[in-house]
C-alpha cells in the first residue's frame, strides 16, 4: 500500500512552528479526503489540519503538546488503492488548509511587541517554542526561572500549560517572583512583586459554572494585558451624519444591483478613518520600549462578531489606497469569512488601527480597549434621530437630524489629548461633510 506524509502547513510568514493540541483521529482509523486529522496551535491561531488524501492513519509522528516545525511531517497515512507514493507535499498556506478556527487577532502580535524588552531569553539549555518564550517575556520570567520549570512535553519540553501553571503559582505565592536585575547604565531597582489576587468567588445553589473556551481565555488575557500596557484615555465627539445616511439610502439599491454587494456604513467609516490617519500619521504608530514605530501602511482592523459570540479583528490592508467599492467588497468578504470560521492568519494580521461598531448592539458610545500593539481604537455608536438647531441665511430653524457618537480611546504614553481629540474630530468632519451627490 502506498503511503502519504501529512505535512505541518504554513500558517503565515512569521510562524515557523506549531504545537499539537489534540489528535482527531487515532492510528488505524479511516480518514476521508479533506477530513481534519489534528488540531494545532501557535501564539496567533488555533487550526485544524485536514488530509488532502483519504486513507488510514498509520502512524502519528508526534504526541499532544509536541512542537512541530512548519514543513515537517506529522503523520503517515496509508493510501487506499494502488497509488504510487507521492513525494512529501509542499506546505500549503493555512488559508488552503481550512476550515481554520482562528483565535482572536487582538492577541496576535501583541505578546511579542508589548513584552518587556528587559527579559533575557538567551542562554537556555533546552529548546523553547516561540509561544512559551513570548509568555515568559510578557510575565517577566527570566531564563533562569524558565530553566527550573519541569516540562511535561516531549523530551521534557515546557508547554504552554506548564508555563501558565508556573505563572499562577507565582501569583499565588507558591513561587517567589524574580528579583530585579541591575543594568550597567543604571543602579539596581527593587521591584515589588505583583500582590494582586483574584477575590474568592462563592458559588451558591443554582449557580451555573461555565468553562471559558480557548478563544475567550485568550481575549481575556489580551484585554488585561492592554490595560496594564497602555495609559487609556477616551475622547468623545458627536457627529451629524444626516447627509451620509441620506446618501446611503439613495444609492444602496443601485449599488446592490450593480455590484452584487450590500453597502453598509462600515466601509464609509473606514474610508473616513483612513483619510484622518493620513492627516494625523502619529496615530498610526506602535511603541517598543522607549521607541516609536511609525507605520507606513494604513491597515484598519474591524471588530467582528463570531458565531460563538467572541470577537475577532480581520484587517483591511492599505485602506487609504482603496475606493469605496473596494472597501465594501473587502468588508463583506472578511465579515462572511468570520461568520463561517474561514479567516486565515493573513486576514487577521498586520493591523495598525482598529474600528469597532458598538452601535450594532444599540449602544450610543463606549470606551473601547486598545488592540495592542496599536495605540488607538475608535468606537462608533448607534445613529439616532434627534431635533437640532439648523443655521440658515434666513435664521435658525429646528429640524430632525441623524447624530452619532464617536469614542476614541488612545495610549496617553505617546498620544496626547490634543492629537487624540483632533483626530476623532477630523473623522467626524469627514463624516459630516459627506457629499450627498457623490457618484459611486
Amino acid at each position: 500500500m502506498a503511503e502519504f506524509q501529512l505535512i505541518m502547513p504554513k500558517m503565515g510568514e512569521s510562524i515557523a512552528e506549531a504545537t499539537v493540541i489534540r489528535w482527531l483521529k487515532e492510528e488505524g482509523e479511516t480518514i476521508e479526503a479533506d477530513e481534519s486529522v489534528l488540531e494545532i496551535a501557535t501564539d496567533k491561531v488555533d487550526s485544524e489540519v485536514p488530509s488532502p488524501k483519504g486513507g488510514v492513519l498509520k502512524k502519528k509522528l508526534y504526541g499532544e503538546n509536541d512542537v512541530v516545525k512548519v514543513g515537517e511531517p506529522v503523520a503517515i497515512i496509508e493510501l487506499a488503492g494502488s497509488e504510487s507514493a507521492p513525494a512529501p507535499s509542499t506546505p500549503a498556506p493555512m488559508e488552503n488548509a481550512a476550515p481554520a478556527v482562528v483565535a482572536e487577532k487582538m492577541v496576535s502580535d501583541a505578546v511579542e511587541t508589548a513584552a518587556p524588552a528587559s527579559a533575557d531569553m538567551s542562554g537556555g539549555s533546552r529548546f523553547y517554542s516561540p509561544l512559551v518564550l513570548n509568555i515568559a517575556r510578557t510575565e517577566g520570567i527570566s531564563m533562569g526561572d524558565l530553566e527550573q520549570i519541569a516540562g511535561t512535553g516531549n523530551e521534557g519540553r515546557v508547554t504552554k500549560k506548564d508555563i501558565l501553571a508556573f505563572v499562577d503559582d507565582r501569583k499565588n505565592g507558591k513561587v517567589s517572583a524574580p528579583a530585579a536585575v541591575p543594568t550597567p547604565s543604571a543602579p539596581a531597582v527593587s521591584v515589588k512583586p505583583d500582590t494582586h489576587k483574584t477575590p474568592a468567588i462563592s458559588v451558591n445553589a443554582g449557580d451555573e459554572i461555565i468553562e471559558m473556551d480557548r478563544m475567550r481565555k485568550i481575549i481575556a488575557e489580551h484585554m488585561v494585558m492592554s490595560k496594564r500596557t497602555s495609559a487609556h484615555v477616551t475622547s468623545f465627539v458627536e457627529a451629524d451624519v444626516t447627509n451620509l445616511v441620506m446618501w446611503r439610502d439613495k444609492v444602496k439599491d443601485s449599488f446592490l444591483k450593480r455590484e452584487g454587494e450590500k453597502i453598509t456604513f462600515t466601509p464609509i467609516f473606514i474610508e473616513c478613518v483612513a483619510k484622518a490617519i493620513r492627516d494625523f500619521p502619529m496615530i498610526n504608530i506602535s511603541v517598543d520600549g522607549d521607541k516609536i514605530i511609525k507605520r507606513k501602511d494604513i491597515n484598519i482592523g474591524m471588530a467582528t462578531a463570531l458565531p460563538s459570540g467572541n470577537l475577532i479583528v480581520p484587517v483591511i490592508r492599505n485602506a487609504d489606497r482603496k475606493n469605496l467599492v473596494g472597501l465594501t467588497k473587502d468588508v463583506n468578504e472578511l465579515a462572511n469569512k468570520a461568520r463561517n470560521n474561514k479567516l486565515s492568519p493573513d486576514d487577521i494580521s498586520g493591523g495598525t488601527y482598529t474600528l469597532t461598531n458598538v452601535g450594532g448592539f444599540g449602544n450610543l458610545m463606549g470606551t473601547p480597549v486598545i488592540n495592542q500593539p496599536q495605540v488607538a481604537i475608535l468606537a462608533v455608536g448607534a445613529i439616532k434621530k434627534k431635533p437640532a438647531v439648523i443655521e440658515t441665511p434666513q435664521g435658525d430653524l429646528i429640524g430632525i437630524r441623524h447624530f452619532m457618537f464617536l469614542s476614541h480611546s488612545y495610549d496617553h504614553r505617546v498620544v496626547d489629548g490634543s492629537l487624540g481629540g483632533m483626530f476623532v474630530r477630523r473623522v467626524a468632519d469627514y463624516l459630516e461633510q459627506w457629499d450627498i451627490n457623490r457618484e459611486i
